[in-house]
């Protein structure tokens, strides 16, 4: 599978070639970038690695070298502030990744090509490349709250003192503000969360707030996200490239599950070949669902905004 990563002179978009070099299931990585030389320069050091990495060509490109790419990866974006929200982005990054898709429209990708969408606010520009991209909606998709998901399993691990890969938790809604944390299905080793011996609401809240805070935290110490997005932007990936019909909480539109339609956000999904292949409608507590009916309400008040 040929694989192009917009952005990838930047950080998220080279971690993210550096966690398809440690475990990825693609054949080719071309990056690209607004600062060509940075592109070069991460190309050149992947390539550096190869004899001790998986078999995987990486080399720098511009959107012409794109054509066959089967997954487009779009990670090209300003920087969040840390006192800004990821919906704040939206006036910042709306015309840079409408100026990415119409290149996209000029380049022959693969006839089965899927879009993933990275950058930030990712359920908005999700939103966006569904309705401007010209690809069929199940092949558009956007990280959404996999890495959420993913911080909040390794902080949940932590408290427990247990292994992170035993923690069955997910974040879903949106990836921003006003995700919320599904506690009614969350489990260790398939041990209801709430029966696990140092549970408490008030650890739960801390653990969730510090989940929501990472982002900006990140930003804060050390400029921005780098290690676990790559990582969770590689699980996507190889659920694409290997086929593997895997539960993710990917952004999608989302077109009536919980009685949510006509927005881009992160429900469990069932992710393949051909992209998106269900929406998986869980049990949800009805505190839940209400958050999750606001999260959607959220990003819709700014669609009707960027879309008008």
């Amino acid at each position: 599978m040929k694989v192009g990563i917009i952005g990838g002179g930047g950080r998220v978009g080279s971690n993210a070639a550096f966690a398809l070099q440690m475990v990825g299931a693609v054949s080719e990585v071309v990056l690209l970038d607004v600062n060509r030389e940075a592109a070069e320069g991460e190309a050149l050091d992947l390539r550096h690695g190869a004899a001790y990495a998986q078999p995987i060509r990486f080399r720098a490109g511009d959107y012409a070298d794109l054509a066959g790419a089967h997954l487009v990866i779009i990670t090209a974006g300003l920087r969040r502030r840390p006192d800004e929200s990821r919906l704040e982005l939206i006036n910042r990054n709306v015309g840079l990744f409408r100026e990415i898709l119409n290149n996209l429209k000029s380049v022959s990708l693969a006839e089965d090509a899927i879009i993933l969408v990275v950058s930030n606010p990712v359920d908005i520009l999700t939103y966006i490349a569904v309705k401007e991209s010209g690809l069929p909606q199940e092949r558009v998709l956007g990280l959404g709250t996999v890495l959420d998901t993913c911080r909040f399993r390794s902080f949940l691990a932590e408290h427990f003192g247990v292994a992170a890969t035993d923690v069955d938790a997910l974040i879903l809604g949106e990836h921003g503000d006003s995700m919320v944390p599904i506690w009614s299905s969350a489990t260790i080793a398939g041990v209801p969360i709430r029966d696990y011996p140092g549970y408490s609401k008030e650890a739960m809240d801390a653990v969730f707030e510090r989940t929501k805070q990472s982002g900006a935290e990140a930003i804060r110490l050390k400029g921005g996200a780098g290690y676990a997005v790559g990582v969770s932007i590689a699980q996507v990936v190889n659920a694409i490239a290997l086929d593997k019909h895997q539960i993710l909480p990917v952004s999608t539109l989302q077109t009536g599950a919980l009685g949510i339609s006509d927005v881009c956000f992160s429900l469990p999904t069932r992710v393949g070949r051909k992209g998106v292949e269900a929406v998986i409608e869980i049990s949800v507590s009805d505190e839940e669902c209400i958050a999750l009916q606001t999260s959607a309400s959220v990003l819709k008040e700014t669609l009707q905004k960027v879309m008008q």
